[in-house]
């Protein structure tokens, strides 16, 4: 055989389209996104080992825009079904353990070359239908943000295996970064395609074998991910689907002896539950697990009075009602300065009031729908909570309408009150609450916005003065793992943000970095002696 010290391709961030009128990228995908609207309806398997497995529970699957549509369903998996996922799994641990590291790269590389060319399309098409993503959002999520997560993970891999000890003379020092023994259970959301895709492929690239659950409003772009993953070459059974209740996948995960690490991306409530459970059977386990979550948050976006009026209310448009909201990192509480109040306030007002929304079929809608009727209500209960309230005033948007989508009108909200309700929880839809304040109590209200919330996901700060800046970087020094400077709080890019937060927003494990995947490997450390001691005896016993 030939031996090597392979070097992976430098990986660089996948441009993102413009999807302009009369562009070929958006003749493609609105053709893709047609056809796969009027296609026969789709019935979506689970994939275990190298079964296409098929239920007699079906469940329906519609666009949030238009949920009198079905577009086919897929199958509801019982307990027997994440049993035979782990099985399957464990049966294909060792092949894929034991392949060389740049076969499983190769694997990943092949990935993210089929999504940027053939599979592009289809998995923006396939978002933007059952996740309602305008196709910008859908590209950047779906198809860039992926692309970008297979290549800098590569890199990373080969970064952390070249992490290397010291080693004196007459020894050799190594170490060796072994898969977790066990599965990997990753649970992921529906808001991001990518970050679906990346919690199972993460832990798979460092040689683990993965069962994943996707959120039952997302299981139509996942048979593509899993498409995806099965024309790279990817084997069977080192990634394998259900669709089951979290409920059922619980109570099976994680009383399995070869549980050994959550990817988890939800909320904080379903996090700790989780962490809950693990703990409750820790006993059972072989090993510690590895627990990696990204939770929920209540990012910001904290103005100064030197900021420019109308960056301020574009951060906060932008950030707070691009992908209606549903983005973990959206902007959902602003303190604006009164010496500029007036001014963002128009500039917003007029911004809000010109979006148009509607299906992403129509490219001109910036706004499209919340992803399913809970997540509907759960708006129109805050919204209806809002204008109740003497403390608070919508001053633009506050509707909403459920006839034939889901959709909540991008809202702005003004309170007097820096510990309103929505100043304070997360809501996940397309609501942005202002609290005004006094310009000579800045600092104050730094430290305000740092005690308000349990998260710390995003945040940002705008202002020209570079002493403002400063302070709030101290000030907010544990407010958000992703800071931004006169920027919107959304919109990581892998290899340039790692995104992550602590608190109440999860483990800051930060995906799109090395860091991340660290947690799925288990070092061990070789040393080799060249000239082996043959007497016990050492030099200070001698008289």
């Amino acid at each position: 055989m030939s031996n090597s010290i392979s070097v992976v391709p430098i990986a660089i961030n996948e441009p993102v389209k413009s999807y302009t009128k009369n562009s070929p990228e958006r003749a493609e995908v609105l053709s893709m996104y047609n056809k796969m609207y009027n296609q026969s309806p789709v019935d979506i398997p689970m994939y275990i080992g190298s079964e296409q497995v098929f239920t007699d529970k079906k469940v329906n699957i519609a666009p949030p825009h238009e949920h009198a549509k079905s577009l086919g369903k897929f199958n509801q998996g019982e307990a027997i079904h994440v049993e035979k996922a782990i099985e399957a799994a464990l049966k294909a641990k060792d092949a894929w353990a034991n392949l060389p590291w740049e076969q499983r790269a190769s694997i990943f590389l092949r990935a993210a070359d089929l999504l940027a060319g053939p599979f592009r399309a289809r998995m923006n098409a396939a978002t933007m239908l059952c996740q309602s993503k305008n196709v910008f959002q859908a590209e950047i999520d779906a198809a860039c943000e992926l692309i970008d997560f297979f290549r800098f993970n590569v890199q990373y891999m080969t970064q952390i295996y070249k992490d290397q000890p010291e080693s004196l003379p007459g020894m050799w020092n190594r170490l060796e970064y072994r898969p977790l023994e066990g599965f990997v259970f990753a649970l992921t959301p529906f808001n991001f395609t990518s970050i679906c895709a990346n919690l199972c492929a993460a832990p798979a690239m460092m040689g683990n074998v993965v069962v994943w659950k996707p959120a039952n409003t997302q299981v139509y772009s996942a048979q593509v991910i899993m498409e995806l993953f099965q024309e790279a070459g990817l084997p069977d059974g080192v990634i394998n689907m259900v669709t089951v209740s979290g409920q059922t996948a619980s109570e099976v995960v994680f009383k399995h002896k070869e549980f050994a690490g959550l990817h988890f991306t939800g909320s904080t409530g379903v996090f700790r539950q989780l962490w809950k459970k693990i703990g409750d059977n820790i006993e059972n386990y072989k090993s510690y697990p590895r627990i990696v979550g990204e939770t929920g948050g209540k990012d910001f976006i904290m103005v100064h009075e030197s900021a420019h009026p109308a960056e301020v209310a574009t951060a906060m448009t932008r950030g707070a009602f691009e992908y209606q909201g549903q983005k973990c990192s959206a902007a959902s509480r602003a303190y604006v300065p009164s010496t500029i109040w007036e001014e963002v306030k128009k500039i917003a007002v007029e911004q809000v009031k010109s979006m148009k929304m509607g299906s992403p079929e129509d490219t001109s809608n910036f706004v499209n729908a919340v992803i399913d009727e809970k997540s509907f209500d759960k708006n129109a209960s805050y919204l209806d909570y809002i204008k109740a309230a003497p403390d608070a005033e919508i001053i633009v948007g506050g509707n909403y309408d459920k006839s034939k989508g889901y959709f909540i009108e991008p809202t702005l909200v003004v309170t007097t009150n820096p510990k309103f309700r929505t100043m304070c929880e997360e809501i996940f839809g397309p609501v942005l609450t202002i609290y005004v304040y006094e310009a000579k109590d800045y600092e104050k209200t730094l430290e305000l916005l740092d005690e308000t919330s349990d998260y710390a996901l995003t945040g940002a700060i705008l202002a020209k003065d570079r002493y403002a800046i400063n302070l709030a970087l101290k000030k907010l020094e544990n407010s958000a793992g992703n800071f931004y400077i006169n920027d919107k709080p959304t919109g990581a890019v892998v290899g340039q943000q790692p995104f992550g937060g602590a608190r109440g927003s999860g483990t800051n494990d930060k995906a799109g970095a090395p860091l991340n995947l660290i947690r799925w490997v288990s070092a061990r450390t070789i040393k080799e002696t060249f000239v082996t001691a043959r007497d016990y005896k050492y030099p200070f016993l001698g008289e």
